[in-house]
């Protein structure tokens, strides 16, 4: 077996994690909240529609938003 080259160092604390507060997906959510139609189809690009309604469901649970997100025909639509 081979010996394996390493070191340790003391420290004081663990730096706390950082996370990312929100979401790429979350200025979609805001702009149809803030937008007077009921339904509205969402596209963004290079992504799977299945993909955003999962993105987008995710969201929508974590904000505690009333919203409803669907797959039709390859296209993802908002409703409120």
């Amino acid at each position: 077996m081979s010996e394996v080259s390493f070191d340790l160092s003391p420290v004081e604390t663990k730096p706390s994690r950082k996370y990312r507060k929100g979401s790429k997906y979350d200025p979609i959510l805001d702009k149809f909240l803030e937008d007077k139609n009921k339904l509205v189809v969402v596209e963004v690009a290079g992504k799977e529609a299945n993909y955003v309604r999962t993105q987008l469901k995710k969201r929508i649970d974590a904000k505690g938003l009333k919203l409803n997100v669907t797959v039709a025909n390859n296209k993802v639509y908002l409703e409120k």
